[in-house]
């Protein structure tokens, strides 16, 4: 499947299928124990990719590639940059936009579409969180190339790891019910990847996060 349709496989899912259910796993309502699990890997992910960019980001210009409702753009902004947050979901991006405190208004700027669009401009770091994860080793590595033209310094990212436990979850569909069931993830191994993208730039594997019936695994790309 080619990366034109894969993602509007996944517009389709998170625009018109999962909005509410995704609204509110990224909110403080309760949610069942098998969806808590998910929000606490999340957020222990999020983390974990913000180690990776300065403590400061005063003056830095970040991507945020595929901003969901917004909780990594208002950690952005916090730190004080300069936020573009973009995802393929217009009523996520509404979602965010609405989230998002009014003292960082002025530091954000909302885009519904690809990511990967030239329009969006340059920047100093790129943060894609399960934004690639249902895409081909290919796809993604040419989806590296294109970012990191325009990245200064790297580009933090997650996938889907190959572990058999998570697959298998997430083929029985536990994770959501049938009428509200993701796109396919697609399994990578960090070496692959790196092979992937060994022309244009390098791959540093910054470890996995699993939390019940959350498993990603965080990469970073440096031109």
């Amino acid at each position: 499947m080619t990366y034109d349709a894969t993602r509007s496989r996944v517009e389709e899912y998170f625009d018109r299928t999962a909005t509410r259910t995704w609204e509110r796993l990224t909110s403080d309502a309760p949610v069942s124990k098998i969806r808590q699990t998910v929000r606490e890997g999340r957020d222990t992910m999020r983390a974990l990719m913000l180690s990776r960019l300065p403590e400061r980001l005063d003056g830095a210009r970040v991507l945020d590639a595929g901003c969901g409702t917004g909780m990594m753009t208002q950690e952005l902004a916090a730190r004080g940059a300069e936020v573009v947050a973009v995802d393929i979901s217009p009523s996520l991006v509404g979602i965010a936009r609405q989230r998002l405190p009014k003292e960082f208004g002025g530091q954000v700027r909302f885009e519904s579409g690809d990511m990967l669009s030239r329009e969006l401009g340059y920047f100093d770091h790129v943060m894609a969180m399960d934004s690639l994860i249902y895409y081909s080793g290919t796809d993604i590595g040419s989806a590296l190339e294109r970012l990191g033209r325009r990245t200064a310094s790297n580009i933090v990212f997650t996938v889907a790891p190959r572990t058999t436990l998570l697959m298998g979850m997430w083929y029985a569909g536990k994770l959501f019910p049938r009428s509200d069931r993701s796109p396919v993830m697609i399994p990578h191994a960090p070496a692959r990847l790196a092979r992937e993208v060994k022309a244009h730039g390098t791959i540093a594997d910054l470890g996995r996060v699993s939390r019940g019936f959350y498993i990603s695994q965080a990469l970073e790309y440096r031109p």
